[in-house]
C-alpha cells in the first residue's frame, strides 16, 4: 500500500478491510503517516475507538470492527488471534472450551477466549464482555495443532486429543472436573489417540493420563477410547503413579480405580 500523505485515516483503514484484514498496528500507522506527529495519529485513533469504529485490544494493536458486529461493538478474538500472536512474535494455539468448540462440543464458555501460549506469562485482555485468557507452558508440539479456517484467514487450534488433556490438566481454568467430563463427552466422537503423534505422549504428565482416562471409561463410558489412550500410554512405558481425581481434596476413605490407579475423590455428574 503506498504512501499518501493526504488521506483519511479512517480512508486507510477502509482500505485494509477491503483487501481482506481487520487488523493493524499503531507501527503501521506511524510509518503510513510519517509526516504527520504521533500525538495527533493517537488522538485520531482514539475518536474512532470511541466512534466503534475499531477496537484497541493490545497495547499498539487494533481490530476493525467489521460492520456485522458494530452494533456491539466487539468483535471475536477467534478472528484476530492469530494476527495478534503474530504481532506479539508468540506460538500459540487455541485451547480448552474454545477449541472443544471447534469440534462440535456445544457447552462452551463464550465470554472466555482460551490460549495456550509459552515463553513466560501474558496478561489476560479484557474488553467489554470479551475475556482473553491466557496460559502457558514449556513448549507447543506443532504436530498437535491443526489450522482451522475463519472468516478472515486461519487460527491455530489444540487438536482434539490435546484437546482432552489440556481439559483435564486445567481443569480449574474451566470450572473443574464436571465441566471438563461434560465437553469430553462431547469430543468422544472426534477422539482417535492410535493416531495421535508421540509428542503428546512425551509431554502430558502421566497424572493426566490416569485421570483422564478414568473418565472416559468409568464416568462416560467410552471403554473403546480409554482402551486406545491406555494402550499408547502404556507403549511410552509412562508410570501411572496413584493420583487423586480431584487434585487438592482429602483421598481418605476413597476408592482406587485399579487400572488408572486413581483415587476416587469426586463424584461427577455431566450436563446431558
Amino acid at each position: 500500500m503506498k504512501k499518501e500523505t493526504n488521506i483519511k485515516l479512517i480512508n486507510w483503514i477502509e482500505d485494509i478491510q477491503r483487501n481482506g484484514r481487520i487488523t493493524f498496528s499503531l507501527n503501521e500507522v506511524y510509518t503510513h503517516f510519517s509526516s504527520r506527529s504521533k500525538a495527533t495519529l493517537k488522538n485520531s485513533l482514539n475518536r474512532l475507538v470511541k466512534k466503534g469504529k475499531i477496537l484497541s485490544v493490545w497495547k499498539g494493536f487494533y481490530v476493525i470492527i467489521p460492520v456485522e458486529y458494530s452494533s456491539k461493538g466487539i468483535v471475536p478474538p477467534v478472528l484476530y488471534i492469530d494476527d495478534l500472536m503474530r504481532f506479539l512474535n508468540r506460538p500459540y494455539y487455541v485451547s480448552l472450551l474454545s477449541a472443544a468448540v471447534f469440534y462440535g462440543a456445544s457447552h462452551q464458555w463464550a465470554q472466555t477466549f482460551s490460549v495456550i501460549s509459552t515463553s513466560g506469562s501474558l496478561r489476560n485482555s479484557i474488553k467489554k464482555t470479551i475475556k482473553i485468557n491466557f496460559t502457558t507452558k514449556k513448549e507447543i508440539a506443532n504436530d498437535l495443532i491443526i489450522k482451522k479456517k475463519t472468516q478472515f484467514g486461519y487460527v491455530s487450534v489444540s487438536s482434539p486429543e490435546l484437546t482432552a488433556t489440556d481439559l483435564i490438566q486445567y481443569e480449574k481454568k474451566i470450572g473443574g472436573l464436571n465441566r471438563a467430563a461434560t465437553v469430553l463427552n462431547d469430543l468422544s466422537n472426534v477422539l482417535k489417540f492410535k493416531k495421535t503423534p508421540s509428542s503428546l505422549f512425551l509431554q502430558v504428565p502421566a497424572p493426566v493420563f490416569c485421570r483422564l482416562g478414568y473418565l472416559l471409561e468409568k464416568e462416560l463410558g467410552f471403554t473403546k477410547i480409554a482402551n486406545e489412550l491406555f494402550e499408547k500410554v502404556y507403549d511410552y512405558k509412562t508410570i501411572f503413579r496413584k493420583t487423586p481425581l480431584k487434585i487438592n481434596k482429602p483421598t481418605v476413605n476413597c476408592i482406587t480405580d485399579k487400572k488408572w490407579n486413581v483415587i476416587v475423590n469426586e463424584q461427577i455428574d455431566i450436563d446431558e
